[in-house]
């Protein structure tokens, strides 16, 4: 008898059905790989799982051990025993990390909050997952890696026999990585089924037993792990056979676009304290300038100085087209013919209540509708021109932001800077948690820019990201440059040695 049971579950939203009858089953003790594009419908069936979207919104039939469900909400879910991680975090920041994992379920004495035995359990909950971290401190000031960690913490503390995580290594360190694994393996050695949603296939090849594909809202196939490598997966995901994925393409150079002198960065809680120290470099027209780099050596910090959106003091000469400009705040880049594609989406690069067409005409309004009302009719055909080009999956231009795929999102924060049609582009993680169809449409439209005689700097994390698209490759390592390369040149080897700074 499985764990669960998920039956033809369809949901629909206007004008999308994003899950035509998906079926799903977990076995107790089993790590069990969700994967799919973004779109597939992954997110959304477990949110349908978690309570989330609550019974009558969705058609199907949810069963834990044979038993019938009817969810109203989260609270209904967790209490039958799920407990689900997004990747978007939900701690309340201002709370310390004892009070988030406990939130709702206080430990109380004739109806007042027990606060000894609430940060007592908290500690042995941390002590258990061997997370070194102090209960008592605000969960804000915490890295996104030691957050997420303690989501798990929370999840764990409501007894969950279903566990299922969202992209949970998204913003990890490869140590924090290590540790989520062995608490996983603890977890599935214990009985508690695991749901396992990520991109990252080297992860799902890792722990899983069986792994399901979704693709346009069905469920593809399920196999064995064992029965499956990485290619099959991938054809299963995308539906076809997927070529060569940084085709090389000879971008034609122009002249310098971007010249930057003497960066230096200062941070802004010590201005004594240097985080970029003295980098110079320049990009041409048509040249894709990849700036390569460990965690912590600079590569955001960057691009966010080159931008104006550094919180701390700056030094740099900044000359755009040959002309020297002068930064002070994101406005004046954007004047400057400067777009800026952030690596958080959600909290810089979109407002995700707000429509496609509101995001895709915000930083070019005033050239798009006018300036000082807006006209409406001539933001809608601006925005289609983008949806259009980068194949954003919507109904429509006045579809909320929030109700796309994270792949589709990036593409709506993409079409917005190209909407101002800029002379530079700063790409920073531009496939962060895209899947592999999606990734291969934002190569070759950053191809296509830099045909069109673009200048773009790419930062990412993948080094074959950095090596496959990049005309030239910097390579930073604790705010320093210690390495330049051109294509020809460049290796892995080469860029890892330079990264840790030899």
């Amino acid at each position: 008898m499985p764990l669960l049971e998920m039956k033809e579950i369809v949901k629909e939203f206007p004008g999308v059905r994003a899950l035509d009858g998906v079926s799903f089953t977990l076995e107790a003790g089993e790590f069990h790989a969700l994967v799919g594009e973004n779109g597939a419908g992954k997110s959304t069936l477990m949110k349908v799982l978690s309570g989330v979207y609550p019974e009558g919104q969705y058609e199907g039939e949810i069963l834990i051990e044979n038993v019938p469900q009817r969810f109203r909400g989260v609270r209904d879910s967790e209490e039958a025993g799920v407990a689900i991680i997004f990747q978007e975090l939900s701690l309340v920041k201002e709370l310390t990390v004892g009070e988030n994992i406990f939130l709702g379920q206080e430990p109380s004495r004739m109806g007042i909050i027990d606060w000894s035995e609430l940060y007592h359990r908290a500690s042995k909950l941390l002590n258990e997952l061997h997370l070194p971290i102090d209960p008592r401190i605000k969960a804000g000031s915490l890295g996104i890696g030691q957050q997420q960690l303690v989501e798990i913490a929370k999840a764990l503390s409501k007894n969950a026999r279903i566990l299922v995580l969202d992209e949970p290594t998204a913003a990890l360190t490869e140590a924090e990585v290590e540790t989520l694994f062995s608490i996983l393996s603890k977890l599935k050695e214990s009985g508690v089924g695991l749901i396992y949603i990520s991109h990252k296939l080297d992860e799902v090849f890792r722990m899983s037993d069986r792994i399901t594909v979704l693709r346009d809202g069905r469920t593809v196939a399920t196999h064995s792990a064992e029965d499956l490598d990485k290619e099959k997966v991938i054809r299963l995901m995308v539906g076809r056979e997927v070529g060569d994925i940084f085709p090389k393409v000879d971008h034609e150079l122009g002249e310098t676009a971007l010249e930057v002198k003497g960066l230096t960065a200062y941070a802004a809680e010590d201005a004594s304290k240097k985080r970029l120290d003295d980098i110079s470099f320049s990009v041409r027209r048509g040249e894709v300038l990849g700036i390569a780099g460990l965690m912590g050596a600079g590569r955001t910090e960057l691009l966010q100085s080159i931008f104006g959106a550094w919180p701390g003091r700056l030094d740099r000469e900044v000359r755009v087209g040959g002309r020297p400009v002068n930064i002070r705040k994101p406005s004046d880049a954007i004047a400057a013919g400067i777009g800026f594609v952030t690596e958080d989406r959600k909290r810089f690069g979109l407002i995700i209540d707000q429509t496609i067409m509101d995001n895709l005409t915000l930083a070019g309004l005033r050239e798009i509708s006018g300036a000082f009302l807006r006209d409406r009719t001539r933001e809608l055909i601006a925005a289609r021109k983008p949806m259009e080009a980068l194949k954003i999956k919507a109904s429509s231009p006045l579809t909320p932001a929030g109700t796309l795929s994270g792949g589709n999102q990036q593409k709506v924060v993409l079409g917005k800077w190209l909407l101002t049609d800029p002379k530079v582009l700063l790409l920073d993680e531009p496939t962060r948690g895209i899947d592999v169809g999606a990734k291969q449409e934002i190569y070759s439209e950053i191809n296509e820019l830099a045909k069109e005689g673009l200048a773009i700097v790419l930062v990412s994390s993948e080094l074959p990201e950095i090596l496959g698209l990049s005309d030239r490759i910097i390579v930073l390592h604790e705010g320093r440059v210690t390495g330049e390369f051109t294509r020809q040149d460049a290796t892995p080897e080469k860029v890892m040695t330079a990264a840790t700074g030899h």
